[in-house]
């Protein structure tokens, strides 16, 4: 992980060619607007079809987002809930594209 516990990596333009050179990976995502706001996190598991790249060119395809991020972790899961907790922990409220009720989540507030 990198800078603590929030995902730190660059934004990348969410294309169908910049996510399709994203690895087949397990890992976690954001995706943002084109104002750099984060409009979801989510994960790519071991039953999701082709790992990261596949998602990403998903949501891609779709056009609902303009910039993603991603890491590559096995542990997949309890990132996707940390990374949910510190958005709630930030923000107050978790990203418009995450429909998971915030009192399900534990709380998380790093420095």
């Amino acid at each position: 992980m990198s800078r603590g516990v929030r995902l730190g990596k660059p934004w990348v333009e969410l294309t169908p060619e910049a996510a399709g050179a994203v690895g087949g990976y397990m890992g976690v995502y954001e995706l943002a607007d084109a104002d750099g706001t984060v409009v979801r996190v989510g994960y790519a598991g071991g039953s999701s079809r082709f790992g990261l790249r596949g998602v990403l060119q998903a949501h891609a395809e779709a056009g609902d987002a303009a910039a993603f991020r991603y890491e590559v972790t096995t542990a997949y899961l309890s990132r996707y809930r940390e990374l949910l907790m510190v958005h709630l922990g930030d923000r107050g409220r978790l990203p418009a594209g995450n429909d998971e009720d915030p009192d399900t989540l534990g709380r998380l507030r790093p420095s």
